[in-house]
């Protein structure tokens, strides 16, 4: 594996590039990998490079040193967001950090987040705008915004989206904590490592399926799915119609169509 050079350099997180998936390590022990304006802002760098690059098949997000996020940065929320004291200034970052979110939602590659130690607060707003989830069983995970006297802003809606509207009512209104073991009970885990060495298997797992998919159609169907719930019928009919006309044309459909005819593995699926 090797750092990726054509991408924007990090500070705050780590980069890796293996066989076309790229791997983002928050690595910020000082402050247990959370969520800062310096990570924030290079995260986003990141992610707007990626999005239009179809050599890169998927993302994962995970943390160094046995956590994944903490949440938001306390610290720097006292410093520059109550410390100036500007209301319009706080509606501006809080805007950034939906963008964030919302960029790691749509992003057109696949995205798989890994929770190891802790996911808090928009620590656990990341992870519901993943496609696919691991976590440790022992996992702590909790929503913990309205004790401190906030709200859950900007990830409401990923978190409604992952959970349903009657468990992240219940998680955001009484900072429940859980644990990986509970995880997938409630619908945020995908996977299940009882060990944190059960993690390479089953991330190589999801990796070899979503490298056997043509990465735009994966994109295609990414947009459509995220379309699905706040789409009229008569406007996602045209939208599906539409990316499906775009695909069945284009050179992805003409390489997979004629592989699956001489019954060999398409390019994109490798030897």
């Amino acid at each position: 594996m090797s750092t990726i050079n054509e991408l924007p350099e990090t500070t705050t997180i780590d980069q890796e590039l293996d066989s076309g998936w790229l791997t983002l390590w928050f690595n910020t022990p000082e402050n247990r990998n959370a969520l800062s304006s310096e990570l924030s802002t290079e995260l986003m760098a990141v992610l707007e490079a990626v999005r239009p690059r179809r050599d890169i098949r998927g993302v994962t997000l995970r943390g160094r040193n046995g956590i994944f996020c903490s949440g938001g940065d306390l610290k720097g929320f006292k410093t520059d967001l109550q410390g100036q004291g500007d209301r319009q200034a706080v509606i501006e970052a809080s805007r950034q950090a939906g963008a964030l979110f919302d960029a790691v939602n749509t992003l057109p590659q696949t995205v798989i987040v890994i929770v190891e130690g802790a996911a808090m607060a928009g620590g656990l707003g990341l992870v519901c705008c993943a496609d696919l989830v691991i976590v440790t069983a022992d996992a702590r995970f909790a929503l913990t915004e309205t004790t401190l006297g906030i709200p859950p802003a900007q990830i409401a809606r990923f978190v409604v989206q992952r959970l349903g509207l009657s468990t992240a009512r219940r998680l955001m209104l009484t900072a429940a904590r859980f644990k990986g073991s509970e995880a997938q009970t409630l619908g945020l885990a995908d996977f299940l490592a009882p060990e944190a060495s059960d993690i390479a298997p089953l991330e190589a797992a999801i990796r070899e399926q979503v490298l056997r998919c043509a990465p735009q159609a994966n994109a295609v169907t990414k947009a459509l799915v995220l379309a699905t719930p706040n789409t009229p019928p008569d406007e996602m009919t045209q939208l599906a119609a539409e990316g499906f006309a775009d695909c069945m044309l284009g050179d992805e459909a003409r390489e997979g169509i004629a592989a699956f005819i001489e019954k060999r593995k398409p390019v994109w699926a490798g030897e």
